[in-house]
C-alpha cells in the first residue's frame, strides 16, 4: 500500500475511533448507566458527572501506562539481569551498573553530557532572549522570528547533515564545500581541518547544532513573555532615567524569570536525551560519546540488554529531578 494512502487511512480510522469512543461513552453514561429519570435522578446525575472526567482521561492514562510506565519498569528489571546463551536471563543485581561505571566510554559519555548541560541550555536561552528582545524592536521582526524559528521544523538528523556539510573537509587542492574550512583557508589557514575529529573542541561543534535548533524555541516563548510585561513599569523606568540596558536587565528580565526557568529546564531535558546529532555526525567517536548514544550502542549494537538498560535508567534518573522541580514550580505558580 502506498505510504500516503496508508497515512490517510490511519488518520481516518484514528479520528473516527476517537469520536466514536467519546460519543459512545457519553451515550452509555447518560442513557444506559445513569439516565436522568426515575426516582434516583439526582444521584444518577452526580455519579455520571463524577465518572465522566475519567472516561475522557482513560485513553491518555492507558497510553501513558502502556508506552511510558510499563517500559520504565521493564527497563529497570532488565538492568538487573544478564542475557545468557539460549535467550535466557539471570539475575545479577548491580553488576551491570558496576561494569558500566568502570568503563572509560561511560565516564566519557557522562563528562560530555555534563559539558552539554553547561553550554547548550545557557547558550540557547541567552541567544533566544537576545533574539526575542531585538526582533521586537524591528519593523520586520516577525520575518526575522520566522527565520530564527525555522530550524525547529528540521529534524535533528536533518540538522546534523546540514552541519556535517558545513564542517566538511576536502583535500587542499580541491575546492572546499564546507563553509568553515573555506573561511579557515581564506583567513590564513594552512590546510583544511577535520573539525569533528579534534578532541574536546568537536563537542562544541556538535553542540552548535542543538543550540541552532533550540534558540528558535527559546525565542518564541520568551518573546511572548516580554510582550506580557506591563508597559507601565517600562514607562516608569524611562521617566526615572533608566537606559536600555538597565530596563532590560533590571525591569524586564526579573519579570520573566519564571519563563526563563521553564525554557532552561525544557532545553536541559532535551540536552540530556541528545542522541540523533551525535549518532549522525560522529557516532560517539573521537571522544564525543554521550549517554543516549552509549545506551544505543550497548543495547542495539553490542546486544547487551543489561548494560543498555542500566544506562537508560541513569538517563532517567538525571532527568527526573528536573521534571519534578518543573512540576513543583508550575503548581506553585497556580496557587
Amino acid at each position: 500500500m502506498h505510504p500516503a494512502l496508508l497515512g490517510l487511512i490511519t488518520i481516518v480510522i484514528g479520528v473516527t475511533g476517537c469520536v466514536g469512543y467519546f460519543y459512545g461513552a457519553n451515550l452509555l453514561l447518560d442513557k444506559v448507566l445513569f439516565p436522568a429519570r426515575g426516582p434516583n435522578i439526582g444521584r444518577n446525575i452526580n455519579r455520571r458527572e463524577m465518572i465522566r472526567p475519567w472516561i475522557f482521561l482513560f485513553p491518555a492514562l492507558f497510553g501513558l501506562g502502556l508506552y511510558l510506565a510499563y517500559p520504565v519498569f521493564a527497563t529497570l528489571r532488565l538492568s538487573f539481569l544478564e542475557r545468557i546463551p539460549g535467550n535466557e536471563y539471570i539475575f545479577v543485581g548491580l553488576k551491570n551498573y558496576q561494569q558500566m561505571f568502570a568503563e572509560d566510554k561511560f565516564v566519557e559519555a557522562l563528562k560530555n553530557n555534563i559539558l552539554w548541560l553547561i553550554v547548550v541550555p545557557a547558550s540557547s536561552t541567552a541567544f533566544g532572549l537576545l533574539a526575542a528582545q531585538l526582533t521586537d524592536r524591528l519593523r520586520w521582526g516577525n520575518f526575522a522570528k520566522s527565520v530564527i524559528f525555522m530550524p525547529m521544523a528540521i529534524s535533528f538528523v536533518g540538522a546534523a547533515v546540514i552541519f556535517k556539510l558545513i564542517y566538511e573537509a576536502r583535500p587542499e587542492d580541491v575546492a572546499q564545500i564546507g563553509v568553515l574550512n573555506a573561511l579557515y583557508l581564506q583567513f590564513g589557514g594552512l590546510e583544511p581541518r577535520q573539525w569533528l575529529t579534534i578532541p574536546f573542541w568537536n563537542n562544541f561543534f556538535l553542540m552548535a547544532v542543538l543550540i541552532w535548533i533550540q534558540t528558535g524555541f527559546a525565542m518564541v516563548i520568551l518573546s511572548a513573555a516580554l510582550r506580557g510585561i506591563p508597559e507601565e513599569t517600562i514607562e516608569a523606568a524611562i521617566v526615572d532615567g533608566a537606559n536600555p540596558f538597565q530596563i532590560f536587565f533590571k525591569i524586564k528580565v526579573p519579570q520573566i524569570t519564571s519563563t526563563i526557568v521553564v525554557v532552561w529546564t525544557t532545553i536541559t531535558i532535551a540536552t540530556l536525551k541528545v542522541f540523533d546529532i551525535v549518532f549522525a555526525m560522529t557516532n560517539g567517536q573521537w571522544e564525543t560519546q554521550v549517554l543516549a548514544n552509549y545506551m544505543y550502542t550497548k543495547m542495539f549494537v553490542a546486544r547487551d540488554w543489561g548494560m543498555g538498560s542500566a544506562s537508560a535508567m541513569i538517563i532517567m534518573l538525571l532527568v527526573m529531578p528536573i521534571l519534578v522541580w518543573n512540576v513543583y514550580n508550575a503548581r506553585k505558580e497556580m496557587r
